[in-house]
């Protein structure tokens, strides 16, 4: 384009005029010249322009169909990834889909799989507990026909065979000849009456009534009498009351209930129950002894009253305190004070009976606290008791487990008898002790109105005298 213009304005200063010159002297004369020849045509601005615009004009027109061209591929070239994209975007999602499908039957074959190896654990287990139950019953597994090799339909179908037919076999009552003991160990003869495989009668010339499991299979005895349930049974005769020892199986001994003293209960509470216990007993002592003490001290009020007050009231104070000396206790004292000094003006008077009544305080309180202390202690020696039985439960759990709860009995039986020997010794103790309180607490009063009607008797006698 630069170019383009320098040429133009190159040729528009080749056709432009010269300038005029001033005329000068006119030259010598010269001798005739020949014709000049003719000048060569001259290029206006206007036409080169023209010419530009025209060049110029074509190819913007060129530039304009190029640009057109240019941006119709664009768009078919748009048009087209557009499409490969849709297109790219479709099987992005089939393959998500499919992926989530895939993942979801590898979740269901895991689930599949886990459920199979707990149907073949469960069969494992099912096949070892019924094999050792028929065991026990007598009945092999290759002879009940679910010995090993089998399908596993085919074997369950065989082991419910079996077991009805065992079932079958064992229902109802049946006799056989078989050995027992006896309750002194003795092993004895007879026959054996078998009601299913719960409960079965003996009888024998050396013993007959019910029979309990022994241990291994074997019979024995039980404690209870069933003589004539079991000869029934052997005459073809249902009793009207059948009383029977009841069993699941043979393989545990049974042992009949054992009644429990309460030294037995005290002994499961260990060491702790039986300090409970003592402080229980020195509870009950206290007790004892202070409801003696408050009793002769409450019969003496009365006594020293019914002594001393005609004496007061013959005015004969030497022999109502000499009479009220003769008795002991409490009140005597308090109203031996009061006539000591009946003559006092009635304040100090007052002073001085109830300095001797807050004397007396002192042994009518005896006993109290302690009682009291003892009914808050052993509440809380039955806590610790409970602890350390379940510390003591706990450390067996540890080293032993739990498959045997008699190794658990004695930790919980420390745990809950404690508690229980702490409430029984509590709760009489604190109950006793508030009423013995408040018996106490009645005696003072008691007191304090015998010398005060002590002393108004002696004022009445000094005012109709006077």
């Amino acid at each position: 384009m630069i170019r383009r213009l320098l040429l133009l304005v190159a040729l528009a200063s080749a056709a432009a005029p010269a300038p005029a010159q001033p005329p000068a002297d006119p030259p010598p004369a010269a001798p005739p010249a020949a014709p000049p020849a003719a000048a060569p045509a001259q290029i206006s601005v206007e036409e080169a322009y023209q010419r530009e615009l025209a060049f110029l004009q074509a190819q913007r027109r060129e530039l304009q169909a190029s640009l057109e061209r240019t941006r119709s591929g664009f768009q078919r070239d748009q048009a087209a990834l557009e499409r490969e994209l849709s297109g790219l975007e479709s099987r992005l999602l089939a393959a998500r889909a499919s992926a989530d499908q895939a993942a979801t039957q590898v979740a269901q074959v895991e689930e599949q799989t886990i459920a199979s190896e707990e149907n073949a654990g469960l069969l494992a287990s099912t096949w070892e507990q019924a094999g050792s139950t028929l065991a026990g019953l007598g009945v092999e597994a290759a002879s009940a026909g679910f010995a090993e090799g089998q399908a596993d339909d085919a074997r369950l179908r065989a082991l419910f065979a079996a077991a009805t037919r065992e079932l079958g076999r064992r229902a109802g009552v049946h006799r056989e000849p078989g050995t027992y003991f006896l309750a002194d160990g003795t092993e004895a003869r007879g026959e054996i009456i078998r009601l299913g495989s719960v409960a079965a009668f003996a009888v024998g010339e050396q013993g007959s009534g019910a029979l309990a499991p022994a241990g291994a299979g074997r019979f024995k005895l039980w404690p209870e009498p069933a003589q004539d349930d079991a000869r029934a049974l052997a005459d073809g005769r249902m009793p009207a009351t059948l009383r029977a020892y009841l069993f699941e199986s043979l393989t545990a001994d049974a042992q009949p209930p054992r009644s429990k003293t309460l030294v037995d209960t005290i002994n499961d509470g260990g060491t702790i129950g039986w300090i409970i216990v003592a402080l229980g007993l020195l509870a009950l002592a206290f007790v004892v002894a202070r409801a003696l003490f408050l009793r002769s001290a409450g019969a003496s009020t009365d006594k020293v009253l019914a002594a001393v007050a005609p004496l007061v009231q013959q005015r004969r104070f030497e022999d109502a305190i000499a009479a009220a000396k003769r008795h002991k206790g409490s009140s005597a004292r308090v109203v031996t004070a009061a006539l000591r000094n009946i003559d006092r003006d009635p304040a100090h008077l007052e002073d001085i009976v109830s300095e001797s009544i807050l004397h007396e305080s002192g042994r009518l309180n005896r006993f109290g606290a302690i009682i009291l202390v003892i009914a808050a202690v052993a509440p809380l020696l039955g806590l610790l008791g409970t602890v350390t039985g379940m510390i003591e439960t706990f450390d067996i759990i540890t080293d032993f487990g739990t498959g045997d709860p008699k190794l658990l009995s004695g930790g919980i039986a420390i745990a809950l008898v404690t508690t229980q020997l702490g409430l029984v010794v509590a709760i009489p103790a604190l109950l006793l002790g508030n009423l013995l309180s408040g018996w106490a607490e009645r005696l003072k009063d008691d007191m304090e109105q015998a010398a005060l009607r002590i002393t108004n008797l002696a004022r009445e006698e000094r005012a109709v005298a006077a």
